[in-house]
């Protein structure tokens, strides 16, 4: 390798280390909320708990209200020649018994609660779409960042090769190749550079506001802390989606309790005021009247009582789902951590053998195709090993972001 590519690698690695100190892996946390908080599908949970709220007051006031009902005729004695005026007032209200009222506040709350609950499975859902577009974008920056530095060297090696051709120590054939497979690294460089782009858009498109820096951080390949139990008792715990079935389940449980006091059937208590003979009698009466249950009320129970005991089902499956997930996500982290480890020692040693390749092409002990070839096989150990470490990061963030230890936010 030449002293300017030394110089070149030297800066690199010396901008990497700075920026690894400088920027932080993932955009800012306040950034972070603003995009969260103002995403559609969390500001349609939050309209969502107040239709719930609404629904709950319409729950404890009940839906029986007060029946007036108003009558005017005119009765015709014959015997007298007159018309007389009569009026009569009826005033009718059902009334729930036993524990009807309390259960319908209690569905009215539990409802609140599930709708809350809803807001922040929104929440965590757009949070791992917030982190999904931010590594598809690491992941693109990342290949136009090693791409950029491979064309760098490689156009540097093109200069090298036509100050020999000059000289006469090398022949024409060997600038062709130089400069075709620097051709190709940039060109790989400005698909990677779109690519990125296009992630970028991509991401602030979906959460505005989040900032996109000129350049990728690099991130730091940590090992995962803590086991496999650990972590599935952690994201257990915190899961919007097993909470949500559970406050479904519970939900359902008090509306068959609901429904199976529905049939004792509510009384309705009614006073009637009237006036005959215009006002030559008067009376004052009460009235109180029930339905007669059927069939349909038996069945309403039955079938209330049947939704509870699937939803009781759909929150198991919910949580065999959640378990599987999380050990297969914890599995993904830490393999993926030893599989960039590995690929990190890989790119090393091919790293060093593209240099050694390069300095014995300056020695004259070996042809520039053998350069070449060295460079490339470089060049796809740097792009693995980036996206090796990406992989592990986002896997490990990932398993942080579903137990509730990655942004603030995600608590609340």
């Amino acid at each position: 390798m030449t002293k300017g590519v030394r110089t070149l690698f030297v800066i690199l690695l010396a901008a990497a280390a700075v920026q690894l100190h400088a920027a932080d892996e993932l955009p800012p946390e306040d950034a972070v909320r603003r995009a969260l908080e103002s995403h559609p599908a969390v500001l349609a949970a939050l309209a969502g708990v107040q239709q719930r709220e609404a629904a709950s007051r319409a729950l404890a006031a009940g839906t029986y209200e007060l029946n007036m009902r108003l009558s005017a005729d005119r009765r015709r004695e014959e015997a007298l020649g007159q018309n007389l005026p009569e009026y009569a007032l009826d005033l009718e209200r059902p009334f729930r018994l036993g524990r009807k009222a309390e259960l319908d506040a209690e569905l009215g709350r539990q409802g609140v609660a599930e709708a809350k609950l809803a807001v922040g499975d929104a929440m965590h859902e757009a949070s791992r779409e917030l982190l999904r577009g931010w590594f598809d974008w690491l992941r693109a920056a990342a290949q136009g960042r090693d791409w950029t530095a491979q064309a760098q060297l490689l156009e540097q090696q093109l200069g090298s090769v036509d100050r020999r051709v000059r000289r006469g120590d090398a022949p024409r054939q060997e600038r062709i190749l130089a400069e075709s497979a620097f051709e190709q690294a940039s060109s790989q460089a400005l698909l990677a550079e779109a690519r990125a782009a296009a992630a970028a858009v991509q991401l602030t498109s979906g959460f505005p506001g989040v900032p996109i820096p000129a350049a990728p951080p690099v991130v730091a390949l940590k090992p995962l802390e803590g086991d496999a139990l650990g972590w599935r008792e952690r994201i257990v715990k915190h899961n919007h989606e097993l909470a949500l079935a559970r406050a479904e389940a519970q939900r359902l449980q008090t509306a068959a309790a609901r429904a199976d006091a529905n049939r004792t059937p509510d009384p309705t208590l009614g006073a009637r005021l009237s006036s005959e003979r215009d006002g030559a009698e008067k009376t004052l009466g009460f009235s109180v009247g029930f339905p007669l249950p059927g069939e349909a009320r038996g069945a309403t129970a039955q079938a209330a009582s049947a939704e509870t005991r699937a939803a009781l089902q759909r929150e198991a499956l919910v949580l065999r789902r959640l378990e599987a997930q999380t050990a297969a996500l914890y599995q993904l982290a830490s393999r993926s951590y030893e599989a960039a480890e590995r690929a990190e020692r890989a790119d090393d040693g091919l790293q060093r053998n593209a240099e050694l390749a390069g300095r014995a092409y300056a020695l004259g002990e070996l042809g520039l195709a053998d350069v070449i070839a060295a460079r490339r096989i470089a060049i796809e150990a740097r792009l693995a090993a980036s996206l090796a470490k990406l992989d592990a990061a986002e896997a490990r963030y990932r398993l942080m972001l579903d137990a509730h230890e990655l942004w603030a936010i995600d608590n609340e």
